[in-house]
């Protein structure tokens, strides 16, 4: 058997957060310069001689529309704390990471960033950074202690004040019902392969919506569900740790039956609400030009990145299988296209990195796709009779220390063909970065020159500028994350915020990235 530890942290490593006015710069320092194609950037080549990069002109042409909408994102259990107060109930995160072994250094999300005391400052941080758009998610077992019955009045307060805040310092809230904190008391009844959550959930989502529907007209039903149906259920790297290709399928087919009657549960309550989607997407590209390569990249796409996407647009699934869907272990039921069915308002999808996709018929394992590495398992390919996909993630590009490849390319490619194929929707970009782990310098007064992560952005930021020129209705990118946070079962061994936390003192400090990404904000080009 494979090590747990070691498999996890393969996946969870590379997966997956006073305003200064329009002449932003940092406070009694001079700001950090943009790289150009030839600084010397340590630990990258000159830009110009990195496979894949973008040509410095072009950065430098880069524009964004008026009224683009420049946001940051967290999640409740990464930045909250507060893992016990206030009526709070145990989520399958706080179960996980109690466990001793199951996250690097034995860390928990107990205390985080503190962010349930702490939320007007990091408001203020957001205000500061020039920031429009806040992504949060609301922690289900703080509205419902068990998952169901009325709700715990003071989880709602705290949201209510949080959702207050943003809106005093002009910035829109932007709801992800459900970040991964399923409630203990659920997962005990089953857990997602169990579809009477659908139900549940949807009465979760209409809770919110009553309550703060009034105030909030961003929602988004889940993060990543083809994560929490694979990892939780399939990989066995998340809570609560199962490996069973169909304990998979059936959680991915009730995530995609509670997409469905959240979406119909909130629009009930709140006339405002527009519903989108926060989805993890990866441009997959084939390893060979052999057909079955090719065969085997549609498929990742089909299963990865549209898998849930397909569900609401079309009420059906997409081809993401080899042979006939697979009805009959996914628990589907006559009639459940219907609730499937629930078109999105707009997409809004992540973008980290791009995988390069084999056929893996025949062989002794498969790649989920997540990480770009193979699951090892007992029972090898029987675990994967359905997809047979190998999904890996090249490292032609430049690595960042969290070990994901840089290739700017794949953003454009992603926005462009789910353009194309779902008629050009409003796209958000919800999550977005990457993982360095610069720390104040002490012979600089305590900035944080992470200069990596200004030239990751500048990179990315170039090619999605380029997409939206060439058609695409881009309206938003969310940076991953405004804060150091809780990096799941890496713990706090890596670090994709604007801003450096100290987990001791609590202390924040914007990093030079941050007044960057605040005067992109506040121009709307990259040149800055």
């Amino acid at each position: 058997m494979a090590d747990a530890g070691k498999m996890r942290r393969k996946y969870v490593g590379r997966a997956v957060a006073a305003a200064a006015g329009t002449a932003f710069v940092r406070e009694g320092a001079d700001a950090a310069a943009p790289p150009s194609t030839e600084v010397a950037i340590p630990g990258l080549l000159p830009a110009s001689q990195m496979p894949g990069s973008v040509p410095e002109p072009e950065i430098q042409r880069a524009r964004f529309p008026e009224g683009f909408l420049w946001g940051a994102a967290t999640a409740a259990y990464q930045v909250e704390g507060a893992w016990d107060e206030d009526g709070k109930g145990e989520s399958i995160w706080d179960r996980f990471a109690h466990t001793p072994g199951k996250v690097r250094g034995n860390a928990t999300g107990d205390v985080a960033c503190d962010q349930y005391h702490r939320y007007a400052e990091d408001v203020a941080l957001a205000k500061q950074l020039n920031l429009k758009s806040y992504r949060f998610s609301i922690s289900w077992p703080r509205i419902q202690p068990t998952g169901v019955g009325k709700p715990n009045m003071k989880g709602i307060d705290h949201y209510s004040r949080l959702v207050d805040t943003l809106l005093e310092a002009g910035i829109r809230p932007w709801c992800t019902i459900y970040h991964w904190d399923l409630p203990q008391a659920l997962e005990d009844r089953g857990g997602w392969p169990n579809r009477d959550l659908a139900k549940y959930f949807a009465d979760y989502a209409g809770i919110l919506a009553e309550h703060l529907g009034d105030r909030i007209t961003v929602w988004a039903p889940f993060n990543m569900p083809w994560a929490i149906a694979f990892m939780g259920y399939g990989a066995g790297a998340f809570p609560p740790c199962r490996k069973s290709f169909p304990d998979f399928l059936k959680a991915a087919h009730t995530l995609a039956l509670a997409q469905g009657e959240a979406v119909r549960s909130v629009k009930a309550a709140s006339s405002k609400a527009t519903v989108g989607s926060a989805y993890e997407m990866a441009p997959a590209y084939p390893k060979t030009g052999s057909e079955a390569d090719r065969a085997a990249a549609a498929r990742y796409h089909a299963m990865n990145n549209v898998f849930f996407l397909e569900a609401a647009m079309r009420g059906r699934y997409p081809k993401a299988f080899v042979g006939e869907t697979p009805y009959e272990v996914m628990g589907f039921k006559e009639g459940d296209e219907k609730v499937l069915y629930s078109p999105l308002d707009w997409v809004g999808f992540h973008f980290y990195t791009r995988r390069v996709v084999s056929d893996a018929s025949g062989t002794d394992g498969f790649g989920g796709g997540f990480s770009g590495t193979e699951i090892e398992s007992d029972t090898g390919s029987a675990r994967d009779p359905y997809t047979r996909i190998r999904a890996a993630m090249p490292t032609e590009g430049p690595l960042t220390e969290s070990g994901m490849e840089l290739w700017p390319r794949g953003i454009y490619d992603i926005v462009t063909q789910i353009s194309r194929e779902y008629d050009h929707p409003v796209i958000e970009i919800t999550e977005s970065g990457c993982g360095y782990l610069d720390a104040p310098s002490d012979s600089d007064n305590g900035r944080v020159p992470d200069t990596r992560r200004i030239y990751w952005y500048r990179q990315v930021l170039a090619e999605l500028a380029r997409a939206i020129a060439d058609g695409a209705r881009v309206r938003a990118y969310h940076a991953w994350s405004l804060l150091d946070n809780f990096q799941w079962a890496e713990g706090y061994t890596e670090r994709y915020g604007l801003v450096y936390t100290d987990f001791r003192s609590q202390k924040r400090t914007i990093k030079d990235s941050g007044y960057w990404y605040g005067r992109v904000a506040a121009s709307n080009r990259l040149d800055v």
